[in-house]
């Protein structure tokens, strides 16, 4: 792997540049506050597809457009490199023939979270960051905790009272400090501002930091070269906070800025849960912002967000790549769960069988045809929700 070709940030809202090489949240502009996204010169780039061919199947094989400069300061337990399965028998059952499943299950701490905290961690070391604190519904913050500890630096954890068990006690396994609070993950994400304000702590909240987002982005990076450098007709992505469909987005501008991929895109769907849309209705009603939504549980804990801090580029994508949005309810999303387990022989994560559910009510509508080449992308292992799926 040569240097890494990671340039400077850009809000992606008002296209303020900011500096790499010093800590950095949000755009500054109290008027704009935007997500700041990592710039890359790679116009300046010779790395080829066949350089990246030969490397290790981690995320890091796409390392010179990652942001950390020096890999001395790679904090990593092995994430990406994950399979794209075809889903013969449960496409063939319902009437896909291109139906396929990225399996993110499969990556340290169980789920999609693991890239972006590898990502995130890595540069929080790269800048000399010693204590970070995060809010959460579950998968981020044990990614963080396991990350933290690898990287020896503290990690503080709000969670939602109704979090599967399971989540808070790896956390504590892995040295955090987990805080349960009676909310949702806004709540979470306000008390989390003020810690960070009071004691000097940073914020790792979901696109109010710019490098997550680049961990996130691998998984489109992935899925090109796994497609042989050609992409899919449609995407199924959870949306909860927004940052793996953000991701894919960034992914895919950057590759065929590279010159590997080119012009076509594949129509992006947001999922979310009925009980959580706000992406949908905004999406639907032609909105350019999220009115915060939240009716309650849903045993898809990761998509219970509120409103997306990135809600207009989230809308931005949806719109640009000719792409849609749904919401499934919980009943919808544990009969896909057991459809997926018993054609498939995989135990997704709740949010990822919700994307099952969702293609095959937009098949039912023509918005999928038959012979599109379907992907979902599944963000975690069902295995880390049993207080939610054994009911």
């Amino acid at each position: 792997m040569s240097q890494s070709k990671f340039s400077h940030l850009v809000c992606a809202e008002c296209n303020k540049e900011y500096k790499g090489n010093i800590l950095q949240n949000v755009c500054t502009d109290p008027t704009c506050q935007g997500s700041l996204l990592a710039w890359y010169d790679l116009k300046g780039s010779t790395v080829t597809r066949e350089d990246i061919k030969n490397r290790p199947f981690t995320m890091w094989r796409y390392g010179e457009f990652l942001p950390v400069l020096n890999p001395a300061n790679i904090v990593t337990l092995g994430e990406g490199g994950t399979p794209l399965l075809k889903a013969d028998r449960l496409g063939k059952a319902f009437g896909f023939s291109e139906l396929y499943i990225k399996d993110e299950g499969g990556n340290s701490t169980g789920s999609f979270k693991a890239r972006g905290m590898s990502a995130a961690i890595s540069k929080a070391r790269e800048l000399g960051i010693t204590k970070v604190a995060i809010p959460t519904a579950g998968n981020a913050g044990v990614a963080l905790a396991a990350y933290g500890a690898k990287a020896d630096i503290e990690v503080v954890v709000y969670m939602p009272i109704e979090t599967p068990e399971q989540h808070k006690q790896e956390c504590r396994f892995y040295g955090a400090k987990v805080i349960e609070i009676g909310g949702n993950i806004g709540d979470c994400g306000k008390l989390v501002a003020e810690l960070c304000q009071k004691e000097g702590y940073f914020n790792i909240s979901t696109l109010k930091e710019p490098y997550r987002l680049e961990g996130k982005k691998t998984m489109g990076y992935e899925l090109a070269e796994q497609f042989n450098w050609e992409l899919p007709d449609v995407i199924l992505y959870p949306t909860g906070g927004g940052t793996g469909l953000i991701g894919f987005w960034k992914a895919f501008e950057e590759l065929e800025a590279l010159g590997w991929i080119g012009k076509k895109r594949p129509r992006i769907v947001a999922v979310q849960s009925t009980n959580c849309d706000g992406v949908v209705s905004a999406f639907h009603s032609n909105s350019l912002t999220v009115d915060a939504i939240d009716r309650g549980f849903t045993v898809a804990n990761g998509l219970r967000v509120p409103k997306p801090y990135a809600d207009k580029l989230v809308l931005r994508i949806l719109h640009d790549y000719k792409g849609t949005a749904i919401s499934i309810n919980d009943e919808d999303i544990l009969e896909a769960l057991s459809e997926i387990s018993r054609y498939e022989g995989l135990f997704p994560a709740p949010e990822g069988a919700s994307l099952w559910a969702a293609a095959k009510q937009l098949k039912a509508q023509n918005i999928i045809s038959d012979t599109d080449k379907v992907v979902l992308i599944n963000t975690g292992n069902g295995y880390k929700y049993a207080d939610n799926i054994w009911v």
